[in-house]
């Protein structure tokens, strides 16, 4: 069951970003851009081949060294319902090393990035919460606030498509404390 927060410009929602029908979705990607596991990969296959090609164009001409964690990079969204997408790096959580601007970054960055395009609704996955180790609280709050500001910034609708249900509702459950859901 989804819900709304931030005044109703976020839903977040159990599903599959892949089939979400919005102007951008986020790409959890690596830094080669050239797909992986997880969301990275599932939005590979789903966009087909082409996104591939467009990766390795932006390796070459924009990023011969790989996407930094926090920047943006937008393709085309090929074979999927939305018209772009929009990869990040999200950083690997270290415990001796605060990297919540890095995160932060993701999250603000593709939001601009989106509405520099003309988009009106962006589409997130959890970034660095999977194998990169972040943990979910830390890396909700730090969306929540992120979010908020970028949102008011650029007047875009964003979904926070979560795999699982579990996710989801801790991220519900973080809103609500917070006091940032809708009733």
């Amino acid at each position: 069951m989804p819900f709304t927060l931030l005044d109703r410009r976020v839903e977040a929602i159990t599903g599959d970003i892949t089939r979400l029908r919005v102007d951008a979705i986020v790409n959890a990607a690596n830094h080669s851009l050239l797909g992986g596991g997880g969301v990275d990969g599932a939005i590979h296959r789903a966009a087909g081949p082409e996104l591939k090609q467009a990766c390795q164009s932006l390796r070459e001409t924009q990023w011969p060294d790989g996407l930094p964690d926090g920047e943006v990079a937008l393709t085309d969204g090929f074979e999927l319902p939305a018209r772009y997408v929009i990869h990040t790096v999200g950083p690997v959580y270290a415990r001796t090393k605060d990297k919540s601007h890095l995160l932060a970054n993701c999250y603000r960055n593709a939001v601009a990035l989106a509405a520099e395009h003309d988009c009106r609704s962006i589409a997130f996955p959890a970034i660095s919460t999977g194998v990169y180790g972040y943990p979910f609280d830390e890396a909700a709050h730090i969306v929540i606030d992120t979010l908020g500001e970028a949102l008011d910034k650029h007047g875009l609708q964003a979904t926070l498509c979560f795999f699982g249900d579990r996710d989801r509702q801790a991220f519900e459950t973080i809103a609500r404390q917070r006091g940032v859901a809708d009733r």
